[in-house]
């Protein structure tokens, strides 16, 4: 059986979410708070295993050179945004001077659009740019969820006006990638609670009369 938890985090409460199958974890977009991430593994009982991204805004790797350190495992990122983990303008902590700069000096192994294994993890790589250049959704079909990060939201749509950002671009990810999911296939975003294919047809504007 696949679980997944959410966990809000930092500043602005992005969630990162813990994946489990048996014993072992995924850990998805380690936000901030990383002592809060490792006691939510540690009272599951898990080995995590790998750390997946869905984009590098600093908001999203709040946690994760400490994650790498302590346990070791493997990053998965698109390559588009490689550069953007060590570069405090392009992941857009550097706009502000109440926070501070977050620069992460850990290899990746690149993810772009096809099926990813992962110790009995079964995944589907979406890239779904538009928000940033390098945004990917990660498809659990077999268990009826995605994790979008900051994509598409329970009412809303990713924001544009970072580094990269084309709307025209999220839109086609969102109508081409996200809608073409089962209606029932459950959303779990970079903020807010969570959602569904369905729910966002109905109601949420940015959709409306797709």
């Amino acid at each position: 059986m696949t679980t997944i938890r959410r966990l809000p985090l930092g500043p602005i409460q992005t969630n990162c979410y813990i994946v489990r199958k048996g014993n072992a974890a995924l850990i998805i977009d380690p936000s901030d708070e990383p002592a809060k991430i490792t006691q939510a593994l540690e009272q599951s009982n898990v080995r995590p295993i790998a750390i997946l991204l869905t984009h590098a805004h600093f908001d999203h790797i709040g946690a994760l050179q400490a994650m790498v350190d302590t346990y070791s495992i493997p990053v998965y990122l698109h390559k588009a945004e490689e550069k953007w983990l060590s570069d405090p303008m392009k992941n857009g902590s550097g706009k502000y001077a109440e926070l501070p700069n977050v620069e992460v000096a850990v290899e990746i192994t690149p993810v772009s659009e096809g099926n990813l294994t992962l110790e009995g993890f079964e995944i589907d790589v979406l890239e779904t740019p538009g928000h940033s250049p390098g945004s990917v959704s990660y498809s659990f079909k077999e268990h009826g969820f995605v994790v979008s990060g900051d994509v598409l939201f329970r009412g809303s749509i990713g924001r544009t006006d970072l580094i990269g950002g084309d709307l025209k671009l999220l839109m086609q990810s969102i109508t081409r990638k996200l809608v073409e999911l089962p209606e029932d296939t459950v959303v779990y975003s970079g903020h807010g609670e969570e959602t569904t294919i369905q729910q966002e047809l109905d109601t949420n504007p940015f959709l409306n009369g797709f």
